[in-house]
């Protein structure tokens, strides 16, 4: 089953999220930080059922005046 990651930097580390379903994890490079949230997916999911179906959500930017 394929989920959404967003990655973000928070120094000293990237941290990514799931889009789907509420884990998140982190690492020191952004391949890290998506590989410890497979784990903790996998994780989640060992206590939870895998859903029929994921809607997959539309990633858009949203401009505000500065």
């Amino acid at each position: 089953m394929r989920f959404t990651a967003g990655v973000t930097q928070e120094p000293p580390w990237y941290v990514s999220r799931c889009l789907e379903v509420e884990v998140t994890s982190q690492g020191e490079s952004v391949e890290d930080a998506l590989k410890n949230l497979h784990e903790a997916l996998e994780l989640y999911f060992e206590d939870q059922p895998l859903p029929d179906r994921i809607d997959t959500p539309i990633i858009a930017p949203v401009d505000i005046p500065a």
